[in-house]
């Protein structure tokens, strides 16, 4: 597709309207163009009837007309349109005699009344014409009135109402173009700021990402820059979530990597065969572990903000929690351990990611299941609570000290004593999870006899 110029495309939307107001002005002028004419014409032609009748006398019972130089002159125009007349006496209605003029010069079909005046446009010796008649009294001649009639081709009229038409077109035309040019240059006076913003755009270097300024904008620039300044937030958001990814993974993998490169050199000079497949049981039980720490860092990295697009899917959370305890069976028989689900309802539909929501029940599945002492017993319920689901996990293993309940959600915080193998992220995971679904978590004891329960509340399904 062609790139199209915004100004170009705002000066058309501009003078498109104009001009389509022009065209309907330039017909509007040519119909008063040829009415003016027309009024113009008709006056000429009553002027030269009026002189005529003037002249029109009754001298010893006979009916003369002087026709004046002057009614004819006034028709001299320079087109040589041609002039009829017809000079009748009437005896009431009908036709007497004729005085002068043309005797098959058109009447006009209405009854001219004395002393009125009748405009008519007739065909004559195969010529359009425009014609005035008149009725004037004979002073001396009793009830005899003299019928004047007379008429000018149109050549004049018409290039009178064309030459108006034109002159006005002209102006107009010009006008357009005067509002064009002066339109063009407001353009690219108004448009300097998108210009300049494209610059300062092109200039940035690639890792910076501060907001751009809008006070030097038109209002109706500001929201672009608006909605840019929020993507480039989101971006740095994004950016800095990938850094802390990075640091993270580095940070955590840096010594099982080394324990992993000491262990193998370890069973590669050994001699021992029994020495040998130790240490290759704990290579195998590191790089599980490292699997585990891995995957537990890419779904943070998945569950931050802007980390990406939350779904919002119709989810059944009982569906997803027994599946998830399906995935942690073999981890709770290496323990020796009693896993248990026991929903208080058949299914608990709710909008949110079906992946996240496992994450979270296995992360705190998984978190119970490691810190509960063996022959330990771990709990899942769900239950309906009003407008939230109610999600439990409760074990009998030691808890966490209700001063230290806020900081076990931090990346990577471990409690001080804690023996269990882990990595600090099980309940991290977790709170980003139920923030991003809208919810809440809290620890609690399990009960008098010690453990922890943990609640997640979250929302149903509108």
């Amino acid at each position: 597709m062609a790139h199209r110029s915004l100004r170009l495309q705002l000066l058309l939307w501009l003078l498109i309207p104009l001009a389509g107001a022009v065209v309907a002005n330039t017909w509007v002028t040519y119909r008063n163009a040829q009415d003016t004419a027309g009024i113009v014409t008709d006056r000429t032609l009553l002027a030269s009837a009026r002189s005529i009748a003037e002249r029109v006398q009754v001298n010893g019972g006979a009916v003369d007309v002087t026709i004046p130089p002057a009614a004819l002159e006034m028709f001299e125009t320079g087109f040589h349109d041609r002039v009829y007349y017809r000079i009748m006496r009437l005896d009431g209605a009908t036709d007497v005699a004729l005085i002068a003029g043309n005797a098959d010069l058109p009447r006009p079909r209405d009854t001219v009344q004395p002393l009125m005046s009748v405009f008519y446009d007739a065909d004559y010796r195969g010529e359009p014409l425009r014609l005035v008649a008149i009725r004037q009294p004979l002073l001396g001649g009793g009830q005899a009135t003299a019928l004047i009639v007379i008429g000018e081709t149109l050549v004049a009229r018409g290039d009178m109402a064309t030459g108006l038409w034109v002159r006005s077109l002209l102006q107009q035309s010009l006008l357009v173009l005067i509002v064009a040019v002066f339109v063009w240059f407001g353009l690219e006076r108004g448009l300097r700021p998108l210009l300049r913003l494209r610059e300062a755009v092109l200039e940035r270097a690639p890792d910076e990402l501060r907001p751009f300024s809008a006070e030097a904008l038109q209002s109706e620039l500001q929201p672009l820059v608006a909605a840019l300044n929020q993507y480039i937030e989101r971006l740095r958001r994004q950016i800095e979530a990938q850094r802390r990814f990075v640091a993270n993974a580095a940070h955590q993998l840096r010594t099982p990597l080394t324990i992993l490169a000491t262990q193998a050199g370890y069973a590669i000079r050994s001699r021992n065969p029994a020495e040998k497949d130790e240490a290759l049981e704990a290579i195998h039980g590191h790089a599980r572990d490292m699997a585990r720490l891995a995957h537990q860092l890419l779904t943070l990295s998945n569950v931050e903000p802007d980390g990406r697009a939350r779904r919002r899917d119709r989810v059944d959370l009982v569906a997803v929690a027994r599946r998830a305890l399906e995935s942690q069976v073999s981890h709770a028989l290496g323990r020796d351990m009693d896993l248990g689900f026991d929903p208080k309802v058949s299914e608990a539909p709710m909008p949110g990611d079906a992946t996240l929501l496992h994450e979270l029940i296995v992360n705190l599945v998984d978190n119970a299941l490691r810190y509960t002492p063996r022959n330990g017993v771990v709990t899942v319920g769900i239950e309906d609570v009003g407008s939230d689901w109610l999600l439990t996990v409760r074990d009998d293993g030691p808890g966490i000290p209700e001063a230290e309940r806020g900081r076990v959600f931090e990346r990577f915080y471990r409690v001080l004593g804690n023996e269990a193998e882990g990595s600090g992220l099980g309940l991290a995971i977790a709170k980003e999870i139920v923030d991003g679904a809208g919810g809440t978590i809290a620890l609690a004891d399990a009960g008098t006899t010690g453990g922890l329960l943990v609640s997640v509340r979250l929302p149903k399904a509108a």
